[in-house]
């Protein structure tokens, strides 16, 4: 087993010490993702909605970079900024897992990096 790191340029650069993404055997941990363009940097609107949607294009980004895809992911975790949030993220994140959804949590959180709405990570396999 070995450890390799994961990176694109079509999700986010890590605002941090952190690695889009690391394989570990055959496991794909995916750093958490916020709303930001990877282009501009900017976060893509001050909606919960804009935001998520580009929170879940930046992770499948990361997935494909990492030879993986939604289908194999195993699990989730969703940090919002308000619990008021969830019916809408909700809504907008079972566009992606349609079916056979992977395990998850969702959690409130003071406050998120650059102000966002939404981070959501998770585990996959390749």
């Amino acid at each position: 087993m070995f450890k390799q790191t994961v990176s694109t340029i079509h999700a986010p650069a890590a605002i941090g010490p952190y690695n889009q993404a690391v394989i570990y055997d055959q496991l794909i941990f995916c750093s958490g993702q916020i709303g930001l363009h990877p282009e501009t940097g900017e976060m893509a609107g001050p909606e919960t909605a804009e935001q998520m949607r580009q929170v879940m294009k930046n992770l499948g980004e990361v997935l494909k970079a990492s030879g993986s895809d939604w289908e194999k992911v195993i699990k989730c975790t969703i940090y919002l900024a308000d619990m008021e949030d969830f019916a809408l993220v909700n809504e907008i994140y079972a566009e992606y897992f349609p079916v056979e959804p992977p395990a998850r949590e969702a959690v409130a959180v003071k406050t998120l990096p650059k102000n966002g709405r939404v981070e959501v990570s998770c585990i996959a396999h390749r």
